[in-house]
């Protein structure tokens, strides 16, 4: 999306705030640092410009447009609130119990290992020393999240962490979850009745019906993987309904990346997701990490072909939506929840700046500290520049401030990043250092032609669009009811 030029008209600087622009079809949008915006005809942006807004200043003074009538500290309250994350501290950690896996995706960046190699199995010792450094955050809210290979492969430490950290956390007294991503195609009964015995949040990875799944999810010498998935996404969903949980919050999630095979079935994806009782689906593209860049002739595609998939797989979501169908898109969620509420979701990878370091860390099968998984990955390639600690040696304040971590905030941080401080997505979007890193060699990138700046502006215009053509309202009120998070009660 472009921006555009201001209209030759005399600009009175004592009334309009500050704002952002930028073309949207026949429409002007506005944005500004908390969030808000509003979508104007020409005319009525030539009108802004001149102060002169008619009946809508009331509005335009509350969304901090023009500044007469403005509550200076009422906007500061309202910033800190958007924005109160900043001082929390890491909330996410990525725990990897093994770099064993039982299966050969193709798009695989986790790094995997073959089942034999014991030697990349964490360690109990190991365990207890991430936990004992993780609970040592300021955030009040703590997710231990465990990844793999395939992490049930070492369900002896998930059960040690999440033991453990219930115990000490007794004494911190945080708001605490545990949370395992997981392939599924290891599940027992066993397994699965501690995990709900022990509240463990499931997530697994459902790229959509068979035919795409075992394409993208290979399972050596074991036939169809897409089979075991569904059977323990059901299993588990039919024991909540038996604990009396709520299915619209207590389900399993899953996470679905596309490959080129995916960008021909989207409505099929989502479909099956919808049948599955899932109620949040992520579009996601193919990251720059792993065995994807070996296989990228195979399953690649351009980022303007993904979000033609996307699009009209949004489309089709919105359509169901209206049919009284249950389900959104995730990224297009986030999104929102930073464009129609006072406040944003911390989602670590859209933010300003990015999550890695400041709101997640990551930690591998050996002890050592990343600020993401991403990093982790980067160093499994033989590039350690994203290694910050170990669990054993480093301290708390020497792994948060690390020079690599101020680093990834600056190189991150929109308000202060040419192209991004004057961009109308700015108080919505994130920059991803370490995609930028993988694809260009460079934190910063030449962000308008990056990957992950098409997408978003992409999803931020989309989402628009759709709200400028919303003559009643109604679309407007499903992406509300996208914004609402009911918290879990057990």
């Amino acid at each position: 999306m472009k921006t555009i030029r201001l209209p030759d008209v005399e600009l009175d600087l004592g009334q309009v705030g500050f704002f952002r622009f930028a073309e949207v079809g026949e429409d002007v949008v506005i944005t500004n640092d908390l969030g808000e915006f509003e979508l104007l005809s020409r005319a009525e942006f030539s009108g802004l410009l001149r102060g002169d807004v008619g009946e809508r200043r009331e509005a335009f003074v509350q969304k901090a447009f023009l500044r007469e009538g403005v509550d200076l500290n009422a906007l500061a309250e309202r910033l800190a609130r958007k924005r109160r994350w900043m001082d929390q501290g890491p909330h996410l950690h990525a725990i990897v119990t093994t770099l064993r896996c039982n299966q050969s995706c193709r798009y695989c960046h986790a790094s995997r290992t073959d089942m034999d190699r014991v030697d990349t199995d964490m360690s109990l010792e190991t365990a207890k020393q991430v936990v004992d450094f993780a609970l040592k955050t300021p955030s009040p809210y703590i997710n231990f999240e465990f990844q793999g290979g395939e992490p049930t492969v070492n369900m002896d430490v998930i059960k040690f962490v999440v033991a453990y950290s219930k115990e000490k956390n007794r004494y911190e007294d945080k708001v605490l979850d545990h949370s395992l991503v997981t392939n599924m195609t290891l599940m027992d009964e066993d397994k699965g009745r501690w995990l709900l015995d022990n509240g463990v949040l499931i997530c697994t990875s459902l790229d959509g019906p068979a035919e795409v799944h075992d394409f993208n999810r290979g399972w050596k010498g074991k036939g169809s993987a897409h089979t075991d998935v569904v059977k323990w996404i059901r299993w588990f969903n039919e024991r909540y309904i038996e604990m009396g949980r709520d299915p619209e919050l207590w389900h399993v999630d899953a996470l679905m990346t596309a490959t080129s095979k995916s960008l021909k079935h989207g409505r099929e994806i989502v479909d099956h997701y919808v049948d599955l009782g899932i109620r949040n689906i992520h579009l996601r593209p193919l990251n720059p990490f792993g065995f994807a860049n070996k296989t990228w002739r195979a399953i690649g595609y351009s980022m303007a072909e993904f979000m033609d998939f996307y699009v009209e797989t949004l489309d089709y979501i919105l359509e169901l939506n209206r049919q009284g169908v249950q389900i959104q898109e995730g990224t297009a969620a986030v999104f929102l929840h930073k464009m129609l509420t006072p406040d944003d979701p911390n989602f670590v990878d859209i933010r300003s700046p990015i999550g890695s370091g400041t709101g997640q860390l990551g930690y591998d099968y050996d002890g050592r500290i990343y600020p993401s998984d991403e990093g982790r990955m980067i160093a499994a390639t033989g590039d350690h520049l994203f290694e910050v600690g170990h669990v054993a040696s480093s301290t708390w304040d020497e792994v948060v401030r690390h020079p690599t971590l101020k680093t990834l905030a600056m190189a991150s941080l929109t308000d202060a990043l040419p192209g991004c401080s004057t961009c109308f997505n700015a108080p919505w979007c994130g920059v991803r250092p370490l995609h930028n890193y993988m694809q260009s060699g460079d934190l910063f990138g030449q962000r308008p032609n990056t990957p992950k700046c098409t997408q978003h502006m992409g999803i931020a215009k989309r989402l628009l669009e759709m709200l400028s053509k919303d003559a009643d309202g109604s679309t407007e009120a499903i992406f509300r009811r996208w914004t609402i998070n009911r918290a879990r009660e057990t």
